[in-house]
């Protein structure tokens, strides 16, 4: 692929010490480092595998370093980059056992079930995301997951299941860290950075519901999928959202 075909990191933000954020046109990864291994959440859209690489370089690392690369769900700006990074890097690719057929290209995943209002923010970051390759970097080997596994980086990584915006969306929890990855199941809206559910839903009744169990969860830092991470006191931030713009009790759509 080209230089001018990736499709490039615009951002890079330090959140802590051991967690950096790599924001792109739309959506973003992070890289967790637990001493000379790094752990990629999500791995952008297709194109990102070099600008990734470059980023992993300038944190003194090689891709080589970055031992798995584990997805919070199957949409193409969180899981387009897998197959080129992990054929680049050698890491392993991870995702909730639902999402793993899409993510594998064995099949066309759903189609989220719009709001009105949502449909022309979906169409605009359509027009922002890279069109799919001629020859896409597919199958490759995809690890399933499932909710209550725990993973071998941060001291224990647990896989937190999130339905909703998609069927394996799938949240990491950090516990000896305080650190929480939510995928889009939870954002910061880009205007306020107010915490919100996360848009484009494929059930928003169970979205909800993931909602409020990732933010009853300790948590200290949140890296959402879309918008800056909230960084100290994440649970309380996460649960005063959630009460607040969706009581329980009250119809989700009040």
């Amino acid at each position: 692929m080209a230089a001018s075909d990736t499709y490039p990191i615009t951002e890079t933000i330090d959140v802590t010490p051991r967690l950096r954020l790599l924001r792109f046109a739309v959506g973003q990864a992070y890289l967790w480092r637990d001493g000379a291994e790094l752990t990629l959440i999500d791995a952008g859209a297709v194109g990102a595998a070099h600008p990734i690489a470059e980023a992993v370089r300038a944190w003194g690392h090689e891709p080589g370093d970055v031992r798995r690369i584990v997805l919070t769900h199957f949409h193409e700006d969180h899981a387009g980059g897998a197959g080129e990074f992990a054929r680049l890097s050698g890491a392993e690719v991870l995702a909730h056992r639902l999402d793993a057929p899409y993510v594998r290209g064995e099949a066309t995943g759903p189609e989220p079930v719009h709001e009105d209002w949502e449909r022309p923010i979906h169409a605009q970051a359509k027009s922002l995301l890279p069109p799919p390759p001629a020859d896409p970097v597919l199958p490759y080997c995809v690890r399933e997951l499932d909710d209550g596994d725990v993973l071998d980086f941060g001291d224990g990584a647990h896989v937190v299941a999130a339905p909703g915006h998609t069927e394996g969306s799938l949240a990491i929890h950090l516990p000896h860290h305080g650190v929480l990855f939510t995928g889009d199941a939870i954002a910061a809206s880009p205007l306020d950075g107010q915490v919100m559910l996360g848009v484009f839903n494929l059930d928003k009744e169970r979205a909800i519901a993931s909602y409020r169990r990732l933010a009853a969860l300790d948590s200290e830092v949140a890296c959402f999928g879309h918008g800056d991470p909230v960084v100290g006191g994440a649970g309380a931030a996460l649960r005063a959202a959630v009460a607040q713009a969706h009581p329980t009790g009250t119809p989700a759509s009040r």
